[in-house]
């Protein structure tokens, strides 16, 4: 039986009993006395409302009107959270007002010595987005746009929505789509839809959109179809590029919104990828040429278009 099963059903055991000792544990769960002690300890400092009775005859005394929490974590695994969102503080993310109500209840189910710890990792742990200056400081203001909430909220529901897509201030465009993706891309929200009426699949900045609800009308397309027309436009791509780790790490730091790397090697040592390009939007061209480049010296087309080869030629001449 491994640790963590153990020691639940050891939660289990005691949480149905005003008393218990050691031996009994030992003999319940055919274990050693140093084993059980270890365990015991372990359920005490999770928080479990327990007292030592010394002396003959003594043992544990499970606390009358406290209950074991809801939500049980190991010492590790409480870390682990906590981490976690030491990690991606400033990092626009939706619901980023409830984090503080969030960490204090984590903090509330900690046992002091927990709590010192966690507090020591706050100001030993520096990530990117951290203030170094002041590590508990919650940038509010990077926090994801509103209507990015009211997307989660209503996507989990119905995927067919209909929003207000507003390009430029005072020109709001009314769209009927289907919701494929939200993602966070070079440090912006991006939802992918496919737009009923345009018959084409689009990358919409979140904070472009305005008044999001379910919409009423009837799916011109099946789920199903809108998938089947974009893995059809996906075998139709006209840029196909492989990557080795050099290109797979740069890819990781910035990627235009809506690609994704399938990986072909051993401990993603290489990858591949495929866009359709729209070879008259000349600004697209010299944005995808730029990157590339910046993807290092090993990356191989499998399928390039005859006008983005040019101007990645033109690129190394002008370097060389």
């Amino acid at each position: 039986m491994k640790k963590t099963e153990r020691v639940n059903l050891i939660m289990r055991y005691i949480n149905n009993r005003a008393h218990f000792t050691i031996a009994e544990i030992q003999r319940e769960f055919k274990i050693s006395r140093a084993t059980a002690i270890r365990d015991i300890n372990e359920i005490q400092a999770m928080g479990f409302p327990l007292t030592t009775e010394l002396g003959r005859g003594g043992g544990y005394h499970v606390l009358q009107n406290h209950y074991l929490p809801a939500a049980r974590f190991t010492p590790d695994e409480l870390k682990a959270i906590f981490i976690s969102f030491i990690a991606s503080k400033n990092s626009q993310l939706p619901y980023l007002h409830n984090r503080r109500s969030i960490t204090e209840k984590l903090i509330g189910i900690a046992s002091q010595t927990q709590q010192d710890e966690l507090i020591e990792l706050n100001h030993i742990l520096l990530f990117e987005n951290t203030n170094p200056a002041n590590p508990n400081l919650l940038e509010l203001d990077d926090s994801a746009p509103p209507e990015l909430n009211q997307l989660i909220s209503l996507a989990v529901r119905d995927k067919h929505l209909r929003v207000t897509y507003e390009h430029s201030i005072g020109w709001p465009q009314l769209m009927d789509v289907y919701l494929l993706h939200i993602f966070n891309s070079n440090a912006q929200w991006l939802v992918e839809v496919y737009d009923f009426d345009a018959d084409e699949f689009r990358y919409l900045p979140v904070v472009m959109l305005r008044d999001s609800a379910i919409s009423e009308q009837a799916m011109k397309l099946t789920e199903q179809e809108i998938l089947n027309k974009k893995r059809l436009r996906a075998r139709e791509s006209n840029l196909v590029v492989k990557l080795d780790a050099t290109g797979i790490q740069r890819f990781k730091r910035m990627h235009p919104p809506g690609i994704s790397l399938s990986f072909t090697g051993m401990f993603q040592s290489s990858g591949i990828f495929n866009v359709q390009l729209d070879v008259t939007d000349a600004e697209e061209l010299a944005y995808y040429a730029d990157w590339l480049l910046f993807l290092g010296k090993g990356v191989v087309y499998d399928r390039i278009p005859d006008e983005l080869r040019m101007i990645l030629r033109e690129r190394f001449t002008h370097f060389i």
